[in-house]
């Protein structure tokens, strides 16, 4: 096993994947409650990928976060043939809601080697451990919460979240954030870069963008590569 004084990890396709239940109730309620022109719930769910996939795509262009609550009038907005009268949308509380559906119908622990991993790497030696996830629909605020019901949170020492940094991965900065909170946790004791590694399933938000810090970087899960590797 390559031990690591410090291990980051990406969320989303890395430790955990979304509840397919989530995404259709979440389909269901904008087909509900902001469907004036009668789309169908195949076509409301395919805005919803297409606003997440564009909204990936320009946060990992730029750097910066596109909120959450923008997303969601994004998706309002092309139900709506891109009707624009938002005036009577409570935004706080549509986000409850939103937040209350992604708390029943929870994200799942990606695979059974999940949490073996995690409990190796926090047991065996003295390394520190830390999350480092852009974020789209579900705010990081949300996702503490999700790590505290799958009883993931206990093994990180911090967690970093896009909307709460106004950075998203490739972003420099949002890696180099993540190496101050290291030194910070550490008692500012002086790490190797060659001995952080950041995991996480995505090229370009991930190794790309961890790369350039230099550190070491494992891709997983997109690949054939599985968390476990990290204690071969």
């Amino acid at each position: 096993m390559n031990i690591y004084q410090h291990y980051s990890f990406d969320l989303w396709l890395t430790l955990i994947k979304s509840n397919p239940l989530f995404k259709q109730e979440r389909t269901r309620f904008f087909y509900n409650h902001f469907n004036q022109h009668q789309k169908t719930l195949e076509e409301v769910g395919r805005i919803f990928r297409k606003t997440d996939l564009l909204c990936n795509a320009i946060n990992e262009k730029t750097g910066g976060n596109i909120d959450a609550e923008e997303m969601y009038l994004m998706v309002i907005s092309e139900i709506n043939d891109y009707g624009n009268d938002f005036g009577n949308i409570d935004l706080a509380g549509l986000y409850q809601e939103m937040d209350a559906l992604v708390l029943k119908y929870l994200p799942v622990i990606y695979c059974s080697e999940t949490v073996k991993t995690l409990r190796r790497i926090k047991e065996s030696s003295d390394s520190t451990i830390s999350l480092l996830s852009n974020t789209a629909f579900i705010k990081g605020s949300t996702l503490r919460r999700v790590l505290q019901e799958l009883e993931l949170e206990r093994f990180f020492d911090f967690q970093l979240y896009s909307d709460e940094t106004g950075m998203s991965k490739p972003n420099e900065k949002m890696f180099r954030l993540m190496l101050e909170n290291v030194a910070t946790v550490r008692n500012d004791t002086a790490i190797p870069l060659s001995n952080i590694i950041h995991i996480g399933d995505n090229v370009k938000a991930d190794i790309n963008g961890a790369q350039v810090t230099g550190i070491r970087t494992l891709l997983v899960n997109s690949n054939n590569q599985c968390i476990s590797s990290l204690l071969n």
